[in-house]
C-alpha cells in the first residue's frame, strides 16, 4: 500500500512525497508554507490522480521522460521522478493512479513521530 509522507524542508516549507508500496517515491509536491495547504495538496492528488487528462507528460532537457499531475485549476500539484523510457513513465502514472486514493498519510513533522 502506498503512503503520503509529509516532511519539512530546510527552508521550513512543508512537502509531501507519494511512495509506492515498495517505498519508491512516485510523486513529489511543491513546497507549502502552511501544513494545512500541504494536506489539501494530498487531497487534491487523491482526487485528480484518477483523471488521466490531469497528467502532463514531459521531456526534460536531459532527454528523460517525466510527468506532472495538475489540479482542476491547472496548477501543478506533483512532479514525478525522471524515467529512462516512456514506458517507465507510463508505469509511474499507473502507480500514482493505483496508490494515491487509498494511501495513508504519515506526518514526519509531528513532535512525537517515531516515539
Amino acid at each position: 500500500m502506498g503512503k503520503f509522507v509529509i516532511t519539512q524542508r530546510v527552508n521550513k516549507e512543508y512537502q509531501f512525497n507519494l511512495k509506492a508500496g515498495n517505498g519508491e517515491i512516485i510523486l513529489t509536491s511543491e513546497g507549502y508554507i502552511q501544513k494545512a495547504s500541504c494536506q489539501k495538496g494530498i487531497e487534491s492528488v487523491k482526487v485528480n490522480s484518477q483523471d488521466l487528462s490531469k497528467y502532463d507528460r514531459r521531456l526534460a532537457k536531459n532527454g528523460k521522460d517525466y510527468f506532472v499531475l495538475k489540479a482542476r485549476n491547472g496548477e501543478i500539484i506533483g512532479n514525478s521522478q525522471m524515467y529512462s523510457s516512456k514506458s517507465g513513465m507510463e508505469n509511474g502514472i499507473a502507480s500514482v493512479k493505483s496508490n494515491a486514493p487509498t494511501a495513508e498519510i504519515v506526518d514526519k513533522t509531528l513532535k512525537n513521530y517515531g516515539s
